[in-house]
């Protein structure tokens, strides 16, 4: 992914709301196939790690996004930002 490409997705993002949440349970295979329901269906998605959660965000980005075929556009503080070209319906069409 270019950077011209992460700075449109992050623009994106910007004003989504978090669709998932990891908690105290952390990440579970139904949580991992969740994730790959919706960025099949979305292609970016955003993540909230709760308070109760003790994993670091970026390395439970790097693991969601490695278990789920993604890849991790930013994380910001508690917040993780993934996306994924969908195999049929293309939503984002990303900058050259």
């Amino acid at each position: 992914m270019t950077s011209k490409q992460r700075a449109f997705l992050k623009s994106l993002a910007m004003n989504m709301e978090p669709i998932f949440n990891v908690g105290k349970s952390s990440v579970t295979p139904e949580f991992i196939e969740g994730i790959r329901e919706a960025l099949e269906k979305r292609e970016l998605i955003k993540i909230g790690v709760l308070k109760n959660c003790a994993d670091d965000p970026k390395e439970l980005a790097n693991l969601i996004a490695e278990r789920s075929g993604a890849q991790v556009v930013q994380v910001i503080g508690k917040k993780i930002v993934l996306y994924k070209e969908s195999r049929d319906n293309k939503k984002i069409m990303l900058p050259k």
